[in-house]
């Protein structure tokens, strides 16, 4: 798996290099260097024993604080999971953008935004993983409504140029708005399959069936524009 990019610095380190204070440099260093040693340990914690079963506690444990200095920089485990999310969400946008040749048009705009998504969760099992974390039955647990409402549209935002390129292609938007969900569903389905190890019996590939499904899908777009 990729080694995933060093997050941006919080805006409190920015102001402070700005400010050029010395002081206020080291120890706005020494406050980033301690949040990403919460949230390294919070990953792996979630990743080993689930949402359910870590608690702040663990995390501390697995961070060597206390459990008092998790709280300084994050209220709860649900918000540590925020902002992890928040941070794979980041990454999972900057990789579609970074598809979308300016040159890139037509079919292949929608090629390039839909297997973008596709290769970063089929790269990265454990971001996929990461989103279905709070998740119990059919309700999500433990985010605020504020934040889940962020955090859909970090996803969403990343799943738009999908949606703007089948549009480009003449499809009606409404059409579109239901291709990309089914493509989206589609997506999540085959990752699932082929990260568990499932999709082998059925002696499929997840990347042959994507690749099919999308070019149906396009096939699909350039019926509606005619």
């Amino acid at each position: 798996m990729s080694t995933p990019p060093a997050p941006a610095r919080p805006a409190s380190a920015k102001r402070a290099a700005k400010a050029g204070n010395p002081r206020q440099l080291r120890q706005q260093a020494l406050a980033d260097v301690r949040r990403e040693r919460v949230l390294d340990a919070a990953r792996t914690a979630f990743f080993e024993l689930g949402m359910e079963k870590t608690s702040i506690r663990e995390i501390a444990h697995r961070a060597g604080y206390t459990p008092g200095a998790i709280y300084s920089y994050f209220a709860s485990k649900e918000a540590l999971y925020g902002a992890l999310l928040g941070e794979s969400l980041a990454r999972l946008n900057e990789r579609v953008q970074q598809a979308l040749e300016p040159s890139a048009a037509g079919p292949a705009r929608v090629r390039a935004a839909a297997t973008a998504f596709f290769d970063f969760y089929r790269e990265n099992p454990r971001d996929l993983d990461l989103g279905f974390y709070l998740f119990q039955g059919m309700q999500p647990r433990g985010l605020t409504p504020e934040l889940n409402e962020t955090l859909n549209t970090r996803l969403r935002q990343a799943l738009q140029p999908t949606q703007d390129a089948l549009q480009s292609l003449g499809m009606p938007a409404p059409q579109a708005l239901q291709e990309l969900t089914a493509l989206f569903a589609h997506t999540v389905g085959l990752l699932v399959l082929s990260h568990t190890g499932r999709i082998r019996m059925f002696r499929q590939a997840s990347q042959d069936l994507f690749d099919k499904y999308l070019e149906q899908l396009i096939r699909r777009a350039g019926t509606a524009s005619g």
